[in-house]
């Protein structure tokens, strides 16, 4: 009861200090036509009365943009989503998401943004300074440290993130495949094996190879960078964020490579026309951050499991008696 009261507590100081600080909350569909806004696989519905399939969402972002494009210049959603995969410590089928975004920020200004969020909500919930969660030694005194990914990468793999043939090599020694792919997505894997497990944090990744982050604006003078941060603590990511993409063009050749593989139907079915128009008529530049609410109470109640703070985990139904 004492870890729902937190949650309680921890979501409201977020809704008190977006609304504080002009964020205007709003709703999106939780049903859509073509699921959006990551890479995940949907749960699939069917519409009598259209008479046509839809997917339960997996990501807030797509509409949320949306919203940016007609003139609402900060919003948030807290609600939602729902990825038909795997079940552990730190994962649920159905998840709740924080996601903000502001016309004219960037990531600069959203790592900023989360940074506070997290403060506040750790102060309602009476969470500590210091603490020790899952091995871990943390601290929520802010500023909270900024490093790049390359960098963090090098540190602890001793590999040079720049060279392909450096960081193939690295990865074949664990045992990760490096046969025909992008050299971006060995490098991603390689960071998930190696790096991700000694962040104990909270620390603000920054900067991300671009190829792996089809949403993100590029930085002007390395368009291989992404914009982009994730803030992990004791090697988990809560929070995710970019300074948006608004180029209609780059981001309609992003989704088809995002889909290649697929068929062609498919592919039509899962490409995103109408938020390729709805950017052709302008898209101010943005920052958007997305924060896993049950994964911060975890860390602010200092639980081990992502089914110690949600009221109804899902689970694989009783059968007999």
């Amino acid at each position: 009861k004492d870890v729902f009261i937190k949650r309680s507590q921890i979501i409201r100081e977020i809704r008190n200090y977006l609304h504080d600080h002009a964020y205007m909350e709003v709703e999106t569909p939780m049903m859509q036509s073509i699921p959006g806004g990551a890479a995940a696989q949907p749960f699939v519905t069917f519409h009598n009365a259209l008479g046509c399939q839809f997917y339960m969402r997996i990501a807030l972002e797509l509409y949320l943009k949306r919203l940016l494009v007609g003139g609402m210049d900060r919003v948030f959603e807290i609600g939602k989503n729902f990825r038909n995969e795997g079940i552990s410590r730190r994962h649920n089928p159905e998840f709740t998401m924080m996601e903000a975004y502001e016309a004219y920020g960037d990531y600069a200004s959203m790592m900023d943004l989360t940074e506070a969020v997290l403060v506040a909500a750790a102060e309602a919930a009476g969470t500590p300074e210091t603490f020790n969660w899952m091995g871990h030694d943390v601290s929520l005194k802010p500023p909270f440290p900024r490093k790049r990914y390359d960098d963090l990468l090098a540190e602890v793999t001793g590999c040079d993130p720049e060279d392909p043939a450096s960081v193939a090599a690295e990865a074949s020694k664990h045992e990760i495949e490096t046969a025909g792919r992008h050299p971006d997505v060995i490098k991603s894997e390689l960071f998930e094996e190696t790096v991700e497990k000694t962040l104990s944090g909270p620390i603000f990744v920054i900067d991300y190879p671009a190829a792996v982050c089809p949403l993100t604006k590029r930085k002007s003078d390395a368009p291989d960078i992404a914009e982009r941060f994730e803030l992990y603590v004791a090697g988990m990511e809560l929070a995710n964020a970019y300074t948006e993409l608004n180029d209609p063009d780059l981001q309609e050749e992003l989704f088809r490579t995002q889909l290649d593989g697929l068929s062609d139907d498919e592919s039509m079915a899962r490409m995103d026309h109408d938020f390729i128009k709805s950017l052709r008529h302008g898209m101010p530049p943005a920052g958007g951050l997305g924060i896993g609410i049950d994964r911060l109470v975890m860390f602010l109640t200092q639980a081990s499991s992502i089914r110690d703070v949600i009221l109804f985990p899902i689970h694989r139904p009783h059968t007999g008696g």
